[in-house]
């Protein structure tokens, strides 16, 4: 009787954590949209990669927060929009690709996430000019 009562649970619990990354990405997208660095800086791990056009570095949280903060201040976005997203079996990661329209332009944006301290978080943020 117990094994077929652990069956559910488990089911559950992968619906439950899948929905919570969900959340989190849709969270991520709208801070992205409106620029809202202090609404991202939650989901960042302690370290982050982050690429901005030709430029690729490691940053710890603090100083990945100012390299956002300088992005989004010389490109003003005004909508982000997900074309794809996608997670690795079991939920230990995830990843979507979406577009971010700026007055500079329209940036191909990667967000790539895995589970710390089981909290999906920031591992790398990508942003290509498209």
């Amino acid at each position: 009787m117990k094994q077929f009562l652990l069956i559910p649970i488990s089911i559950l619990s992968l619906v439950t954590l899948g929905f919570v990354s969900y959340s989190n990405l849709a969270a991520i997208s709208k801070a992205l949209s409106e620029g809202n660095v202090a609404a991202l800086e939650q989901y960042l791990d302690d370290q982050v990669e982050i690429s901005i056009l030709d430029q690729e570095d490691i940053y710890r949280k603090e100083d990945a927060v100012k390299v956002l903060k300088e992005f989004f201040s010389k490109n003003k976005p005004s909508a982000f929009s997900q074309v794809h997203q996608g997670a690795s079996k079991g939920q230990d990661s995830q990843y979507c690709i979406g577009n971010l329209v700026a007055n500079s332009g329209t940036f191909r944006v990667y967000i790539y996430l895995k589970v710390v301290n089981g909290k999906h978080l920031i591992q790398e943020l990508r942003f290509d000019k498209e």
